[in-house]
């Protein structure tokens, strides 16, 4: 049984402003000083699957990792460097510090964040959950410390359906948050007995049918990946639904050459190179029924600029910082995370 919660309150999203375009001199620039920086301070850069095409490519010829934030955090928890430079969202550098506290957490900016993280304030969100004290709470990887800290377990969306059917079988009943879509596939997949927060992503959430139906009529022959943040019309026209990871992956073993991929458009850079005899082609955010306020780019991501990067030593204000009392607490549900990974 599915029960859809309202938001309690209504959350405003205000869409940050693209970075500056860079010449091809000023990019030559700033990518010599980043990596300068990076080996003067024993640093190293740690990039998101949806962050512009220069920011995976220097986290690669740095000797960084490209990856989704569950591997992101892996990745800086067991690196050697002092300093870990997220290049993403906010709650990606929380993240690696939850499982590297003893890491110094540097990110281009703080205000780089996420509609998922601004859609669940901590304060309703745990009062919801104290209203519902015999249900497991879940939370997906994108929230906040202090929301992961209420959780029992967090997951992302490669392990999702595994943790739910694992918590199903020993007779619970669930609140899943943010992501509304998410949890209704989950949901559709296990049968579990789950109360869904009313969150969404802003990239996701604009994939239409109308618009993915007319992709299809032009590309008869494509494969369709969708990210199952996506509409649920959305997630029922494809062959293959998955993380980024399992999207990457599925590009590169499925026979089809023409790919028609429904989630944010940062991941080619990583499905190219995976798949470079493939023909990837973005599912459409704009036409009919749709807004296409995020263009199937988040704007947040983009706020990982090279400018920013070049400057991550210089300021005092974006350097990850998580309480001690919400490290413990939120480490516990991220502990159990990595546990049934390695254990699964």
């Amino acid at each position: 049984m599915t029960r859809h919660i309202p938001l309690p309150v209504e959350i405003e999203i205000p869409f940050p402003k693209p970075p500056k375009v860079l010449s091809e001199s000023e990019q030559q620039f700033h990518k010599d000083k980043i990596k300068t920086l990076l080996q003067q301070h024993n640093a190293v850069l740690i990039a998101h699957y949806y962050t512009d095409p220069e920011i995976q490519a220097l986290a690669e010829e740095t000797g960084g990792f490209v990856g989704d934030s569950l591997e992101m955090a892996k990745f800086g928890a067991n690196h050697s460097a002092d300093t870990l430079i997220i290049a993403g969202v906010k709650f990606m550098g929380e993240t690696a510090k939850i499982l590297g506290p003893e890491k110094r957490v540097l990110m281009p900016t703080l205000e780089a964040t996420c509609s998922l993280d601004l859609g669940c304030p901590i304060e309703p969100f745990s009062e919801f959950c104290d209203q519902h004290p015999d249900r497991t709470v879940v939370v997906y990887a994108n929230t906040s410390a202090a929301v992961k800290a209420k959780a029992d377990w967090v997951v992302t969306s490669s392990i999702a359906v595994e943790v739910i059917e694992h918590i199903q079988d020993l007779g619970q009943k669930i609140i899943w948050g943010p992501d509304k879509h998410l949890g209704g596939y989950i949901q559709e997949k296990t049968g579990a007995d789950m109360l869904l927060w009313q969150g969404a992503c802003i990239v996701h959430d604009e994939f239409k049918f109308q618009g993915l139906e007319n992709a299809m009529a032009l590309y008869p022959e494509a494969a369709i990946l969708v990210h199952p943040e996506s509409p649920k019309k959305v997630v029922e026209l494809a062959d293959v639904v998955g993380s980024t990871s399992q999207l990457i992956k599925a590009a590169q073993s499925l026979p089809q050459k023409q790919m028609i991929v429904a989630t944010d458009k940062g991941i080619f850079y990583k499905m190219q190179q995976a798949a470079p005899d493939k023909e990837l082609i973005i599912a459409p955010t704009a036409g009919e029924g749709a807004t296409c306020k995020s263009c199937a780019h988040c704007p947040w991501m983009k706020m990982n600029a090279l400018h920013s990067l070049s400057n991550v030593f210089d300021r005092t204000d974006n350097e990850i910082l998580v309480e001690n009392n919400l490290v413990k607490e939120a480490l516990k549900p991220l502990t159990k995370m990595v546990n049934f990974v390695n254990q699964n």
